[in-house]
């Protein structure tokens, strides 16, 4: 790593060369190529921020295997709002219209702390301590009101944990591009949660 009066933290020095001594030699190769002649990832995932889901890990991806976008609670929000921030509009018209991926992944995990802040929020009212995420997960209100009250609170935040899934990906069905590739059968989308103690992936 290059020397500059603003050093990394020590530990991130250490794992970039460490990562930079074996795993970068090991994929040289095809690390040159994608600079040299531009990325066609196999899929774009939208995941959640949160520290505990390593996409790239879960997966086993190398350099250039997928488009990833991550936002709290990986939350599609619907199509066309003016009321939301659009980078993650911005990142799925790039992946679609640019890349052309042909495989699409929603993937939630269990124990989102954005999935009980948006409840919370939505049952008791907003948190004032917070702008922006009260705005972020006020596109949690259409998964929210699906929710069968009959539920206790835990198997609530559960439910809205697979639910918001699903709405986001009705919520990326009104793209017309993503319709129509859909309809011609060159992209498919799939919905999945992560279960970030066993590992285990569910398929909704």
């Amino acid at each position: 790593m290059k020397n500059n009066k603003n050093q990394l933290p020590k530990f991130l020095q250490n794992r970039y060369n460490f990562w930079k001594s074996t795993s970068y030699l090991q994929n040289k190769k095809n690390i040159k190529k994608l600079a040299k002649l531009g990325q066609k990832p196999q899929a774009m995932i939208i995941s959640c921020c949160d520290s505990r889901v390593n996409v790239s890990s879960i997966f086993g991806a190398k350099e250039g295997d997928f488009f990833i976008h991550r936002n709290i609670a990986n939350i599609i929000p619907p199509y066309g709002s003016t009321k939301t921030d659009h980078s993650t509009f911005a990142a799925i018209e790039y992946a679609i219209n640019e890349l052309k991926v042909p495989n699409f992944i929603v993937l939630g995990h269990t124990k989102c702390g954005g999935i009980k802040a948006g409840h919370s929020q939505h049952m008791k009212g907003q948190n004032k301590k917070y702008k922006f995420i009260n705005s972020w997960l006020s596109n949690l209100r259409t998964a929210y009101k699906n929710i069968p009250k009959k539920l206790s609170i835990e198997n609530q935040i559960n439910f809205l944990e697979e639910e918001n899934i699903r709405v986001s990906i009705y919520n990326l069905m009104q793209f017309p591009i993503v319709t129509k590739m859909v309809k011609n059968k060159k992209l498919s989308i799939f919905g999945l949660i992560y279960d970030i103690s066993s590992g285990d992936i569910k398929s909704l």
